[in-house]
């Protein structure tokens, strides 16, 4: 049976590559040009990582959004 991991998937700002990586799996992370190519490579990272540790999983246990205003910063105290 397949093991599913959860990848998170992250913007960088100085290179404008994606990367992603397994929350909780040390050394399951990547990067690329594309969605498509950053799939493949995690996949290739997380079979790598399950070969040399083939019981490993990950605790994640999910994302939560949470909505704040922006609120402006001034010099003044309340």
């Amino acid at each position: 049976m397949p093991k599913v991991f959860p990848v998170i998937i992250e913007r960088c700002k100085e290179t404008g590559l994606l990367v992603g990586y397994v929350p909780g799996i040390p050394g399951a992370h990547t990067q690329a040009e594309t969605l498509e190519e950053l799939q493949q490579n995690i996949k290739e990272v997380l079979e790598l990582i399950l070969e040399e540790n083939p019981n490993l999983s990950s605790d994640f246990v999910g994302l939560y959004q949470i909505e704040v205003e922006n609120a402006e910063i001034s010099g003044s105290k309340a």
